[in-house]
C-alpha cells in the first residue's frame, strides 16, 4: 500500500486528494497543516469579515471529507525537511513521516519589505489566512483610521473586507495606478474610481519611508496618522523545503507539467511553484486558485500511477470588490480592442490569430466562453468572433465545438 504524504492542506492538495482517490482508493494519505483549519476558501475571508458569510459556508470542501476520503489530517503540525534519499518527511514536533509519493503545496508568504520604524507600530497585520482575518477583526472598531500598504487584490479584499467597519482606509501604492498585476491602466482607472466613491483613498506612486508609531511619512514628504496597519505588499512562494533538499528552485519551485519536481518522488503545486503560462510563453508562478486546484490535480494523478498533465496554465482571476465584478484571463499583448458604456466594460487582446487576454468588469456572465477560446488558443477565424465580444454564447461556435463544450460539462 502506498504512503502519500502532502505539505499544506490547501486546494491544491484537494486537487491531489481527489485524484489519487481516482485511481487509488487503498492508499494512505496523511496531509501535514500548519493553519488549524480544515481547508476553506481564502477568496472569502473579506466577505467572511464584512459578515457577507459565515465561517461554514467557507470550506472549500464538506466536513466529512477527509474521513470519506482515508486522508489522515494533522493540524497545525510544520514540516521541518524533507529526507529525499530517506524519504522522509520530518515535522517540527519531532514526528518523522515515511512516503512512496510527496507533494509540496506549502503556498506562500507575506512579503514584508525592510520600513524605517516599522517596529514602533503596535498593531501591524497581515492579510492572507483565516486568523490574520480574525486578527484584524478584533483590532477595528468605528473610529479606526486603516492604513493599507498595497493597492493589489490582498489590499483591497482587505479594505473591502472593513470598508463598514472603520472610520477611514487610506492604500498606499508606489506604482501609478492600483491592481497593476491585473488591469491595464483604463480598467484601473475605472475600478479606482468605483472604490473610492465607496470611500476608499488612494495615495500611488508614493511608499512608505518611515514609520513613527501612528504616522507615517511617505517618499513624497505627505504624512498619513493612523491607527492599524495593514501590509499587502505582495507574496513570496514558500521554496524552502525543496530548496533545502536539493531541488531545483527559480522564482518557485520548478515542476513539469504533471508537477514532478527534480527530487525522485517529490512533486509540487498551487502558489509555490511555477507554471508555464500559455498566454505568456515563459514559466512563472500562477497564485491563483483554478491553477492550484488543476497543479494539485495532475500531481496526485501522477503520484498514483496515471499522467494526466496540466499543460493550460493561465493568468484567471474572479473577483468582486463592494459589488463590482471583475474577471480576467490570460496576458494583454496583442491587438487592444474595447467595449464599454457607463456600467460595464470590456476589453480584449487578439494576437497571431487567437484571443490571448481579456478584462471584465461589471457584467461578467458567460466569461467562461472567452476564458474557453483563449485556453484552448481557438483560432479567432472559425468563430463570429465580433458578436461574441458584445454577446458570448455558445452559438458562434461552430456545431462540433458546442457540442465538445456541452459534453465537458457533463
Amino acid at each position: 500500500m502506498k504512503q502519500y504524504v502532502i505539505i499544506g492542506n490547501s486546494i491544491a492538495a484537494v486537487g491531489a486528494i481527489e485524484s489519487i482517490r481516482r485511481v487509488d482508493t487503498e492508499g494512505a494519505i496523511t496531509v501535514v497543516s500548519q493553519e488549524p483549519h480544515a481547508v476553506y476558501g481564502r477568496p472569502l475571508i473579506s466577505y467572511w469579515l464584512w459578515g457577507k458569510t459565515d465561517r461554514e459556508r467557507m470550506n472549500y470542501r464538506p466536513a466529512d471529507f477527509y474521513e470519506k476520503n482515508g486522508v489522515t489530517l494533522l493540524l497545525g503540525k510544520t514540516a521541518a525537511a524533507i529526507d529525499p534519499k530517506a524519504q522522509t518527511v520530518s515535522l517540527e514536533s519531532g514526528e518523522v513521516l515515511p512516503y512512496d509519493e510527496l507533494l509540496v503545496a506549502t503556498g506562500s508568504r507575506p512579503f514584508v519589505p525592510p520600513m524605517q520604524g516599522l517596529d514602533t507600530v503596535d498593531k501591524v497585520f497581515s492579510f492572507m489566512t483565516l486568523d490574520d482575518a480574525a486578527a484584524l477583526g478584533e483590532a477595528i472598531t468605528s473610529e479606526s483610521r486603516v492604513l493599507i500598504v498595497g493597492a493589489g487584490l490582498i489590499g483591497l479584499k482587505c479594505a473591502e473586507g472593513i470598508h463598514e467597519r472603520v472610520k477611514e482606509i487610506t492604500v498606499v501604492d508606489m506604482a501609478d495606478r492600483i491592481l497593476p498585476s491585473v488591469l491595464d491602466e483604463a480598467s484601473s482607472k475605472r475600478v479606482q474610481t468605483y472604490l473610492e466613491q465607496k470611500g476608499l483613498r488612494f495615495m500611488l506612486s508614493d511608499s512608505a519611508a518611515a514609520f513613527d508609531k501612528h504616522q507615517v511619512t511617505l517618499k513624497s514628504g505627505k504624512t498619513i496618522d493612523f491607527d492599524i496597519l495593514v501590509l499587502a505588499v505582495g507574496v513570496r512562494p514558500n521554496t524552502e523545503l525543496v530548496a533545502q533538499a536539493g531541488g531545483e528552485v527559480a522564482r518557485g519551485i520548478v515542476a513539469d507539467t504533471s508537477g514532478r519536481t527534480s527530487l525522485p518522488h517529490v512533486y509540487a503545486a498551487g502558489d509555490c511553484c511555477e507554471s508555464y503560462d500559455i498566454t505568456a510563453g515563459q514559466r512563472r508562478v500562477l497564485a491563483l486558485l483554478p491553477n492550484a486546484y488543476r497543479q494539485g490535480e495532475a500531481a496526485g494523478y501522477a503520484m498514483a500511477g496515471e499522467e494526466k498533465p496540466f499543460d493550460t496554465a493561465m493568468p484567471l482571476n474572479a473577483v468582486g470588490f463592494m459589488g463590482l465584478h471583475i474577471v480576467t484571463a490570460g496576458s494583454y499583448n496583442g491587438k487592444k480592442s474595447v467595449i464599454e458604456n457607463e456600467e460595464d466594460y470590456r476589453c480584449f487582446f487578439v494576437q497571431d490569430g487567437v484571443l490571448n487576454g481579456m478584462i471584465l468588469i461589471g457584467d461578467v456572465r458567460r466569461a467562461g466562453i472567452y476564458t474557453s477560446l483563449i485556453r484552448n488558443r481557438t483560432p479567432l477565424d472559425t468563430v463570429d468572433f465580433e458578436a461574441m465580444k458584445r454577446h458570448p454564447q455558445l452559438m458562434a461556435f461552430p456545431l462540433a465545438q458546442r457540442k465538445a463544450a456541452l459534453a465537458s460539462r457533463h
